[in-house]
């Protein structure tokens, strides 16, 4: 019963005039800029904190959120439509939902992206509203030797995630490591592999191999074709909904997508992005026709796309319950509120419910206004594909360069952009999946630190991930995934079922 008065007072805050209005132009500003490529919600909303001044905490925190969450819808746009992943976690969209565009199939991977996302996040918002305090637990249990082991199951998920040769998955996911390793040492705060360039002590920009990878890549491997074979573009658009096979294919993916990336989500370090390659990974395992999989199978949309609407609306939890922010959005949302003097952490349960119950119900506003925004607007992004690709291709170009010099005001972002599309094209001539590439990128710098830090408790003792049960029962799954995967009779069957793929 407790809930469900907290949950009216919740909604008695959410529907007030002024917060149904901040709500509606957060989800509104976070879909514009998750279809925009290279302007993610940390930097919008790092621009917007100054203007919270002016806010009471309530409307200011639910704006935030709404952009937050809003994101994640809008970033499947664009990696579905032109294969330039608008938020890190749509990487993986992109694979199935760019290759559906290309059949012809937009409008069901818009609507199905749509549909998962609207209902894994009001599933994340029930979970966020009934196990905070029991899933805050969960996230205590996890030390430094936890999150390394976890992200070593990760990386080796990744494997499977990759169609093709089980070398150049490998290979991809190595480069992505050693190319998180240009940074500045975490522990001794000296920049290596530098090359004495400023810009490079913070590490290269996700965001620049992304787009690079992804997005610049693509254009050159399309503009190296003749105009009649360039995909996307020239095939005719089909429905604008998904048909009932498709949503008998799609209803256990959301299913299973949802429930990963609740669990996922609480964890601090990327939980919604891991959540999403993990979707992936799990589809293909569960599927038994995986050759599908690469080449169009809404599975690989519905999937991912409900485990990282989950996991951002679980990603609350550590941040409202413990003042732990899992990830950089978070951590801004940990700022703002300390700028309107809250203190974050168990207490702003107690002492400021109508600020934590009305954040909560405005979530699922949110996710309503979300889906009735963007499933009417899926005939208007279709009309991109109608655009003549001489036309499209120089206006996808100069929207990616405005997001990448808007990042850091500086051209270096861009040029990196250009090198990694070379980059991209060379993987696409080799028929190397670039996402491994990416998750490895993206683990590698976390697996470092995490890695580093269990070492120094434990006093550099390397058992400490083999003595604390629940690192070893990662690590045995990580072991037993690599056994199974090169069994002869998986690695024959894994091989005829990509055989196509390359």
């Amino acid at each position: 019963m407790d809930l469900l008065n907290n949950l009216a007072t919740g909604f008695g805050v959410a529907l007030s005039f002024q917060n149904l209005l901040y709500g509606f132009f957060g989800c509104v500003l976070g879909t514009l800029i998750g279809v925009l490529p290279g302007l993610g919600p940390v930097a919008t909303i790092a621009m917007l904190l100054p203007s919270i001044y002016a806010l009471d905490a309530t409307p200011a925190l639910i704006m935030l959120a709404g952009i937050y969450y809003g994101a994640q819808y809008g970033g499947s746009t664009t990696a579905i439509l032109i294969n330039v992943p608008g938020e890190s976690s749509s990487v993986v969209t992109a694979i199935d939902g760019y290759q559906m565009a290309r059949q012809g199939r937009a409008g069901a991977a818009l609507a199905t992206a749509g549909l998962g996302s609207f209902f894994a996040g009001c599933v994340g918002t029930i979970i966020l509203a009934a196990f905070a305090p029991p899933l805050t637990e969960l996230a205590f249990k996890f030390g430094p030797a936890e999150y390394f082991s976890l992200m070593v199951l990760g990386l080796i998920g990744a494997v499977v995630l990759a169609s093709g040769s089980l070398v150049k998955a490998i290979s991809m996911i190595v480069l992505g490591l050693l190319l998180g390793q240009i940074n500045t040492d975490v522990i001794s705060g000296v920049p290596r592999y530098s090359f004495d360039i400023a810009e490079l002590t913070d590490g290269i920009g996700f965001v620049a191999i992304a787009m690079g990878v992804f997005g610049f890549g693509e254009i050159i491997a399309n503009l190296g074709q003749p105009p009649e074979h360039r995909e996307v573009f020239t095939k005719s658009v089909g429905g604008l909904w998904p048909t009932k096979e498709d949503f008998k294919l799609a209803a256990p993916a959301v299913l299973r997508g949802t429930a990963l990336g609740s669990v996922l989500g609480i964890l601090p370090g990327g939980g919604a992005l891991l959540a999403s390659f993990a979707a992936y990974t799990l589809e293909k395992k569960v599927a038994k026709d995986a050759r599908k999989f690469g080449k169009g199978d809404i599975r690989g949309v519905a999937g991912p796309e409900s485990a990282n609407n989950a996991g951002a609306q679980t990603s609350f939890i550590p941040m409202l319950t413990l003042g732990i922010p899992p990830n950089a959005v978070m951590a801004l949302m940990v700022g703002a509120m300390t700028i309107k003097g809250i203190q974050p952490g168990p207490q702003v349960m107690t002492s400021n419910p109508e600020l934590f119950w009305g954040l909560i119900a405005s979530m699922w506003i949110g996710n309503l206004m979300l889906v009735v925004l963007n499933l009417p607007l899926i005939g208007i992004w279709i009309k991109l594909l109608t655009v003549p690709y001489r036309f499209l291709f120089p206006a996808i170009l100069t929207f990616c360069c405005i997001g990448l010099y808007t990042l850091n005001n500086n051209n270096f972002d861009v040029y990196m952009a250009a090198g990694f599309g070379l980059i991209g094209y060379l993987f696409y001539k080799l028929s190397c999946e670039p996402a491994p590439l990416l998750l490895g990128f993206i683990l590698g710098p976390m697996m470092e630190e995490n890695l580093r830090r269990a070492l120094l408790l434990s006093r550099g003792d390397w058992s400490t991930f083999a003595t604390r049960p629940l690192s070893a029962a990662l690590l045995l799954a990580a072991v037993a995934m690599i056994v199974v995967v090169m069994l002869p009779s998986i690695r024959s069957k894994r091989e005829e079922a990509f055989q196509d793929a390359d």
